[in-house]
């Protein structure tokens, strides 16, 4: 499972490249938790990062669901937006566009970032 997520990732990161003006949008998914960062490709900088942990939940409240994932992508926006970024790259990482994934590009989105 893991060696076909990796070739996928691999696919994908050949052919979309983040610049200055319109960084990728990385996402990785562990077990527990869920990460977003802004990368300039040709400097190999991270610009912006937001990972659950830095979510304030109400008590009893999982960060490991959508609506989790849907709150990273808008503090991603709002961090985005910060920094003067409007328009992305999205970079799913060798994930299915599928459940927390699209939960996160869609609160981005919401945001006021551009795909």
């Amino acid at each position: 499972m893991i060696l076909s997520r990796a070739k996928r990732q691999r696919r994908i990161r050949a052919k979309i490249h983040g610049r200055t003006d319109r960084p990728r949008l990385c996402v990785f998914r562990s077990n527990k938790h869920i990460y977003a960062q802004l990368i300039d490709d040709d400097k190999n900088k991270t610009i912006v990062s937001a990972k659950d942990s830095e979510l304030k939940l109400a008590k009893g409240e999982s960060s490991n669901n959508m609506d989790a994932a849907f709150k990273i992508g808008e503090l991603m926006a709002k961090k985005a937006q910060e920094k003067k970024i409007v328009q992305v790259v999205f970079d799913r990482s060798g994930y299915k566009y599928h459940g927390k994934i699209k939960a996160l590009a869609e609160g981005a989105r919401k945001g006021g970032l551009k795909f």
